[in-house]
């Protein structure tokens, strides 16, 4: 049997912008992609703070150092610039490997500054 569980999350994250008309994901600063081993094209859920919309879709790398969170596609109803999201990911592991498991968890500040890493 394997378990789904927190691999990492981006905590805390301000939306910068969304965009409507674009074939749906969430652009992540490639930086902040990489701290929280967030890989490209990986499956994410994001919870909006603001208003409680949770929703699936993929993570594709914004410009490294941008420290852009921007909303695309059909998620851009439910998501507005200036939100303040929780980016997850998760993992597969066996209950064994769960037991010892510890989720990245990293904190960001009101311009998406790293202020946690874990």
């Amino acid at each position: 049997m394997l378990l789904k569980i927190l691999k990492s999350k981006l905590h805390r994250a301000r939306v910068t912008d969304a965009r409507l008309h674009y074939p749906g994901s969430i652009e992540i600063d490639e930086n902040l992609m990489e701290k929280a081993g967030i890989l490209p094209y990986e499956a994410v859920l994001v919870a909006d703070l603001n208003n409680g919309n949770r929703l699936e879709t993929y993570a594709v790398p914004a410009e490294r150092g941008s420290r852009k969170i921007v909303i695309l596609g059909a998620a851009a109803q439910l998501i507005e610039p200036k939100d303040i999201v929780i980016i997850m990911d998760f993992c597969h592991c066996t209950p064994e490997e769960a037991a010892g498991h510890k989720p990245k968890v990293v904190v960001l500040d009101e311009d998406n500054n790293i202020v946690k890493p874990e």
